[in-house]
Order: C-alpha cells, then structure tokens, then sequence
C-alpha cells in the first residue's frame, strides 16, 4: 500500500516532462503558419479539383451531382488529347533545355569583370519582371504580316515578303509554335541565369587555382570543375523552369490562342478552352496536368540523383 505522502508524490505533475512536451511543441509556432498556408492553398485546391473532375456540371457551372469517372472517359477520347500531350512533352523539353544551356553562357558571361556589369545585370532582370502576358502581347504585335516590327526588318533585309503569307508567322501551326517557344526562352533565361551566377559565386577561387597548377585548360576546367560544382543551382534552376513550363498560359493563348486547331496548345491552354465545352472534363484534365507534373519532376530528381551526395 502507498502512504499519503507517496500518493501525493504520484498525483503531482512532473515538471520535466511537462517542459519536454511543451519544447517538442515549440516549432510549430514557427512552422504552423507554413503548414497551414500550404493546406489551404495548395491541399484544398486539390481536393475541390478531385471533386470538380467527378461532377457532372452543366455549361453554366450548375452542380448536376456526382457522375463517376465520365469526365475522365470523355476526356480519353478526346482525339486532339494525344497530339496535345507529345506537344506539351516538346514545349517542355525544347523551352526548358535551350533555357538551361543558354543561360549557363549567360551566367558565365555576367559572372566576369567588365564596365557597365551591374547595369547590364540589371537590364537581364526585365524579361523575367515584366508580365509574361505583355512580353507575349508584344512579340505578337512585333510578328503581324504587313505592319509587325520583325517583318518589316526581315522585309529590308529581302528575307520575307512582309505582305506574303509566309510573313504569317502565327497563322501556321508550325512556325507558331516555335515562336512561342522562343518567346518561352526569352523570358526564362533571366531566373535561370541569376540561379547560375549564385551557384557561380559559390565555387571556392582555390579549384580555380589547383586547376591551372595541374595545367587544365579553360574548356576543360569549366566542365571538369565548374559545371559539377554547379549541380545543385542547375537541379533548382531546372526543376522550377519544368513547372513553369509545363503549365505556361498566357505566351501560348495570347499569341495563337492554340490555333489554328488546337495545333499550337499544349495540356494547360486546352484544359482552358475545354473548360468553355464541358467544366468536369476541364477539371479531369487538370488532375491529368497536376499527375504528370508530379510524375516528371520526380522521374527528372530520380534521373538526376539530387539526393546522392546527401546519401554518400
């Protein structure tokens, strides 16, 4: 049997592991914000989109109730979905490679000493400030057959009939589409060179110098050295243009509006003109669009090994 004094002894609180479990609770006055800023914008769409892709909506956004996987059926056999899919796998590839290599020069170029250096650091800056949708605007009023400020260039120069059909550039899927993508190019390069230029200014002058003593030439130092030095900023940089990329709106619809056909639209500006047609298979190709960007970047991390120094 317990005597009083002992049983009073019990029925007190510890005071240590009551301050235990209060500085185990202490972080989440810090990370609680975060955590719930992320479930309200980014957990929370997610599941109304779930929700959205399994409702059957009439044309005036009224809830008609639940219809299963219809949405998604429709949108399967849909027959511009596969042309639409292998356009967005080149949209991606193409804008965020050429972004990635033309920036790396670029970076390497704005990393050296030379008069005028902050000025030209701060002129890079513009593309990536300015409103994609303006940039978008003007590149297409810059390509009008007639009057667009490129085609009267190539006009002097006797390159193109500026009042020709060839000076179309947007009217034809094809050469449409590769000016978005230059115009996608354009106004990635900026983030992505100022993500090199910090991981640039991270590598230690001592390699630099160990690798002259070993007599490396500049080529050879640069991709010996440098470029492996920079995997961590190109991880970030490359990860965050393929988001970008991949669900890029305003370049693709103000310029071509996916036409003609839907030969320039890629998943995310079809998603939005289906959106006019039927509002549940809109929503299952976003579900489509938000599976497939998960998968990529996972595929790309995974192919990249972006965890293998942290595991070595």
């Amino acid at each position: 049997m317990t005597t009083r004094s002992e049983r009073g002894r019990l029925g007190r609180p510890r005071p240590a592991r009551a301050r235990s479990v209060l500085s185990g609770l202490a972080p989440l006055a810090w990370i609680g914000p975060a955590i719930a800023l992320i479930a309200f914008a980014v957990l929370w769409p997610v599941v109304k989109m779930v929700q959205s892709s399994t409702t059957h909506w009439s044309r005036y956004g009224v809830n008609l109730g639940s219809n299963g996987t219809d949405n998604y059926n429709k949108l399967f056999k849909e027959q511009d979905l596969s042309g639409v899919l292998e356009r967005t796998g080149i949209w991606v590839v193409v804008v965020v490679t050429c972004t990635v290599v033309i920036s790396l020069g670029v970076a390497q170029l704005f990393n050296q000493k030379f008069p005028g250096r902050t000025i030209a650091r701060w002129a890079l800056i513009a593309p990536w400030a300015a409103s994609v949708m303006m940039t978008a605007i003007i590149f297409k009023w810059m390509l009008y057959p007639g009057y667009g400020f490129i085609n009267i260039i190539l006009n002097d120069l006797g390159l193109v009939d500026r009042n020709s059909t060839t000076a179309d550039w947007l009217g034809h899927s094809g050469s449409g589409f590769m000016w978005e993508m230059a115009v996608a190019i354009f106004v990635s390069i900026p983030f992505t060179s100022y993500t090199v230029i910090a991981g640039l200014q991270t590598v230690p002058a001592e390699v630099y110098e160990a690798a002259k003593v070993d007599g490396a030439s500049k080529a050879r130092t640069y991709f010996s050295v440098t470029l492996p030095l920079l995997r961590p900023a190109l991880l970030v940089a490359t990860v965050i243009n393929v988001m970008n990329v991949f669900n890029s709106f305003p370049i693709i619809w103000e310029m071509t509006k996916g036409g003609p056909g839907y030969d320039t639209a890629t998943t995310t500006v079809f998603m939005w003109i289906l959106k006019g047609q039927n509002i549940g298979e809109s929503a299952a190709l976003s579900m489509v669009n938000f599976a497939l960007i998960i998968v990529i970047v996972f595929a790309f991390l995974k192919v990249s090994k972006w965890n293998s120094e942290a595991d070595a």
